[in-house]
Parts: C-alpha cells; structure tokens; sequence
C-alpha cells in the first residue's frame, strides 16, 4: 500500500506504532483470550490499564496531586454545557474569550446556563490577523471564571501565552493544543480536550482539575457531567468507553518514548516551520495570520486562485496527501500537524506544494 499522510484536523492521524501494537493485542490483549472491548471495566485488568494511563498522563504533563484527572464522555462539546453547571451554582456571570470557531461555540452554550460575557480579542493590521494578549483582555472583576481556547483549528490561531490571572477560576479547551508542547499545569484549574486530535480515537473526553473547585455543581447538572460523580467513582459511573481509553493511554506511552513534549515540541516547531516557510516564500499561497499567533497544529492557508482548490485537493489525494480541504467557514486548505504526523508528511506536502505551483502558477 502507498504510503498515506493524513491531514484531517480530527479525528486525526493516530501514531502508527500504536496501530500496529492495538492490531497485534485486538483480539487477545493480556492473554486473556479477549479484546479490551470485550472485558468488563470493572475487570483488574482494565483498571490497572486505566491507572497507568492517567499515571504516564500525569508524567507527561507534570500534574500535580493538587488536581483530578477524569476520563469523560461528550466530547468538548459536553464540557460546554458541564463548565457552567459545575462553576456557576447561583448563576454568576463568566468571561469567554473568543478568539474564533470553538471559543465563541462555548460561549453560545453557556448562555443557556448563565450570561457570560463574550470578550473578542482579534484584531486586523493591514492584512494580518492578530490577538491581544493577556494584559489587554477586558477581564470583568466579577466574573467566576474565564474561559479561553488556545488553538482555534478552524481558524488556525493559537494563544502561546500562558495565563496568569489573580483570583480567577482560568479554564481552558485544550482539545487540539494537548501535549503538543509543554504547559505549566499550575496556571490553569480545569483543562478539558476532547482525544481526536493529540490523545487517542474519538469517544473519550480528558478533564485536569483542581481539586478545590470540585462539588460546587448546581442541582439540575445531570449526573454524567458532575464533576464531584465522576471524581468519586473514578471516572466509571457509567461504563466508559474503554477501547478508547485504552487506546489513550498507549498513546501516553509513545509519547513517553519520543522523548516527552519537549522533544514532541521541538518537532511539531519544525514541521510548521517548514510548512510556513514555503508558504511565506510564495505569490501562489498565502496565509494571513501573524507569525506569533500561527497554529502549530493546523496550518491554514489558500490559493490566490480559488479557482485551483479543487484541482490542488484532487492532485494532492492522488499522491497519498488526504484531507487538506480547509472548513467550509473559511474556506481554502488546512493541513493539521498533530503530534502524530511524521515529518516526512510536511516534507511530502511542501514538495508537492512546489510542483503544483511550477506547474500551475
């Protein structure tokens, strides 16, 4: 089989060790005669499975006692309607920064629950695209948290700059940003990412959470959401989806073997680098984002003739480059570099890149 680079922003690539290790263990993992899909959760096994996973999470990611770590359900999705319920008991207000697609679908969903306050920070100079920092969001005295998303992958944006905010509750949707690089975990209270894009396959949703904000949920937040529920019965209330998990917490330990998100860091900088390089040293693509707020994750870019999309997409699937198409909101390419997508993909799409506009620019 050709060799194939997958670009789509989520669910994403998964590393191909991994794959190839669930492929060898699918239909009997520990020598069980079983699949994990088939075992009870409840099952030493599966939990001895589920306790070094959140352990090699907590390596990576250098997690404190201080906080829970919960394996969810409901995607990122679910923790827009969760985050209130369990931080705003009597009602108060929040501030959500947006900074594009996601940030402003929290804010939407909150609205059922509260009035958050919707803080925009992009800005236009000339005919890059830029955010504020920190320092310039119009943090409301009175809000009980601020929410942010520091990787927009529709947009392409990310917020490098960590937050440091005096007496605030700071939440983050991670989902596309998680162990791509290193981040100081004490600077947040809950962290949330949904795993398709860095973590694992779709269907598990990871929480980091301090622990002191736990069990402050309003009466009507349903059980499956409640924080304090899920912390007690250590992420099992309710059967989890444990090929996911599994498949999680193998990716942990890949990770672990690269090196840790130092290394993976170091990497991701040089695959975007490349990425962006080509770009800003042509008149055939163009992206208009500052360089200080490009996503690493999901490089955006469009043709200056519009014309060519569909001939670009065409030629590049038949090369083995899939799922460059960039969201219908934006419109143009979008290719996602996450954690699992080798170097040798990025050299393999800008080499393309350069054929396609010799031959049609």
């Amino acid at each position: 089989m050709n060799l194939i680079y997958n670009f789509s922003a989520g669910p994403a690539m998964i590393p191909r060790d991994v794959l190839n290790q669930a492929k060898k263990e699918l239909h009997n993992w520990k020598n069980l005669g079983s699949s994990i899909m088939e075992i009870s959760h409840r099952s030493e096994e599966f939990i001895q499975m589920a306790l070094e996973a959140e352990k090699d999470l907590r390596d990576l990611l250098k997690i404190p006692d201080s906080f829970k770590v919960l394996f969810c359900q409901g995607g990122a999705r679910g923790q827009f309607s969760a985050i209130p319920m369990n931080l705003l008991n009597n009602l108060q207000t929040a501030d959500y920064i947006n900074s594009g697609y996601w940030s402003n679908s929290a804010f939407m969903e909150a609205k059922k629950y509260c009035t958050p306050r919707s803080i925009f920070i992009r800005e236009t100079n000339g005919v890059k695209e830029s955010l504020l920092p920190m320092h310039k969001w119009n943090i409301n005295e009175n809000s009980a948290y601020i929410h942010y998303c520091p990787n927009e992958t529709i947009d392409g944006l990310s917020i490098y700059e960590e937050p440091v905010f005096e007496n605030k509750i700071v939440v983050g949707d991670f989902s596309s940003f998680i162990l791509s690089r290193s981040i100081n975990i004490k600077n947040y209270d809950l962290i949330y990412a949904g795993a398709q894009k860095n973590i694992g396959p779709a269907g598990i949703t990871i929480i980091i959470i301090r622990k002191n904000i736990i069990g402050y949920s309003s009466k009507m937040t349903p059980s499956i959401l409640d924080y304090k529920k899920i912390s007690d019965h250590h992420s099992m209330f309710n059967t989890p989806p444990t090929f996911a998990w599994y498949l999680s917490g193998l990716v942990f330990k890949w990770l672990k073997k690269q090196g840790g998100l130092k290394a993976i860091e170091k990497l991701n900088k040089k695959k975007s680098d490349l990425l962006y390089k080509k770009i800003d040293n042509s008149d055939f693509y163009i992206n208009k984002i500052n360089s200080k707020h490009r996503s690493q994750m999901n490089v955006v870019f469009h043709l200056v003739n519009p014309k060519l999309n569909y001939i670009f997409l065409k030629e590049a699937s038949k090369t083995g480059l899939n799922y460059l198409r960039g969201h219908s909101i934006v419109g143009g390419m979008r290719a996602s570099l996450y954690n699992a997508m080798p170097l040798e993909g990025v050299e393999s799409l800008v080499k393309f890149m350069s054929y396609f506009e010799k031959r049609y620019g």
